[in-house]
Parts: structure tokens; sequence; C-alpha cells
């Protein structure tokens, strides 16, 4: 059995480029950075590796609408490495290349270099946020103590009645 698969997690370094196959479907490619830190010698370290992303369909429109230099990304995908010879000198020319299969885009405003200041895409945009709720202007803070009793085992009992079990819908997230 064979496997390849990549996660990489870091900012774009520059703005995605779109195009379209002769097919109509549209292919976005970006350039991506991430960053290891690594001790050596007592002296703290750090290198930086670039990869080429290929988006294709609706990823690449995604990544066309909400990508830009600095954005931080999560992709997932596979590695691919291409390979042509140049009609001019005859020479071979490698590209390696990742294939996204799946994209999660990182917090809204996070632009590393503020070059999209000014952008037309909303993501970068400052989010909205709602109004803080009104809070108590109590000068107490409740302490809370710990229980230090030891942990049951076994199932837990409820005493309103209420079932042992939380519904995965009952989580607010």
């Amino acid at each position: 059995m064979n496997l390849n698969k990549v996660f990489v997690l870091g900012n774009v370094t520059r703005d995605p480029e779109v195009r379209s196959l002769p097919s109509g479907q549209q292919v976005t490619s970006f350039g991506m950075a991430t960053n290891r830190f690594y001790t050596a010698n007592g002296e703290k370290k750090q290198e930086a590796e670039f990869h080429n992303i290929v988006c294709f369909g609706k990823l690449a429109d995604i990544g066309a609408r909400y990508l830009n230099k600095g954005s931080l990304v999560l992709v997932e995908g596979r590695i691919k490495t291409r390979n042509w010879d140049d009609k001019t000198t005859g020479a071979k020319h490698y590209k390696t290349e990742i294939i996204a299969d799946s994209m999660q885009l990182g917090p809204r405003g996070n632009n590393v270099t503020g070059s999209s200041a000014g952008s037309s895409s909303g993501y970068n945009k400052k989010p909205y946020s709602a109004p803080e709720p009104d809070m108590p202007q109590s000068e107490e803070i409740p302490v809370i103590e710990e229980d230090h009793s030891p942990v049951q085992d076994g199932p837990v009992s409820f005493e309103d009645g209420a079932a042992d079990e939380i519904d995965i819908k009952d989580i607010p997230f």
C-alpha cells in the first residue's frame, strides 16, 4: 500500500493566479511558506520552506476569492512533480507542487505583510463583532473553590432527571 498525503499550514507568499483549462475548469495556484523553528548549538534558528499549491474547481474559486499574500491557510493534498522540455534550449524542467484536496482558511484579517490594505475581498476586512452583553459591574469577583473529593467511578447521575449522555448538538461550537 502506498500513501501520498501532505498537510501544510503557513502563509501565502504571492497572490493567487487564476487560469482556466481548455475544458473550462478553473485552476488557481499560489505560493506558500512554512516555518520550522529549532535549536542548534544552543542557538535558536528558523528556516522557511516554500511550496507551490494548485487548486482545481470549487477550491480554485475559494482560493481566488479569499486568499491573498500573507493569509494563513491549511492545505491538505498530495505531492505531484511535473516535468517538461524547454523548446528553446531543450533542457528538461521539473516542478513539484501540492495538489489541494481541501483547504481551511485562517482567521479573518490575519495579514502578516499588510499587502491587502484596501483589498476588495471581504475576507481580510475587519470582521463583524457583536456588541458586548451587559456585564454586572460588581467589584467583587466570585471565588470558585475546587472540589478535592475522589473521582466517582461509573455513570454520573443527574439530580434533575436529565439524561446521562450529552447530545453533540447541545455543544455550542
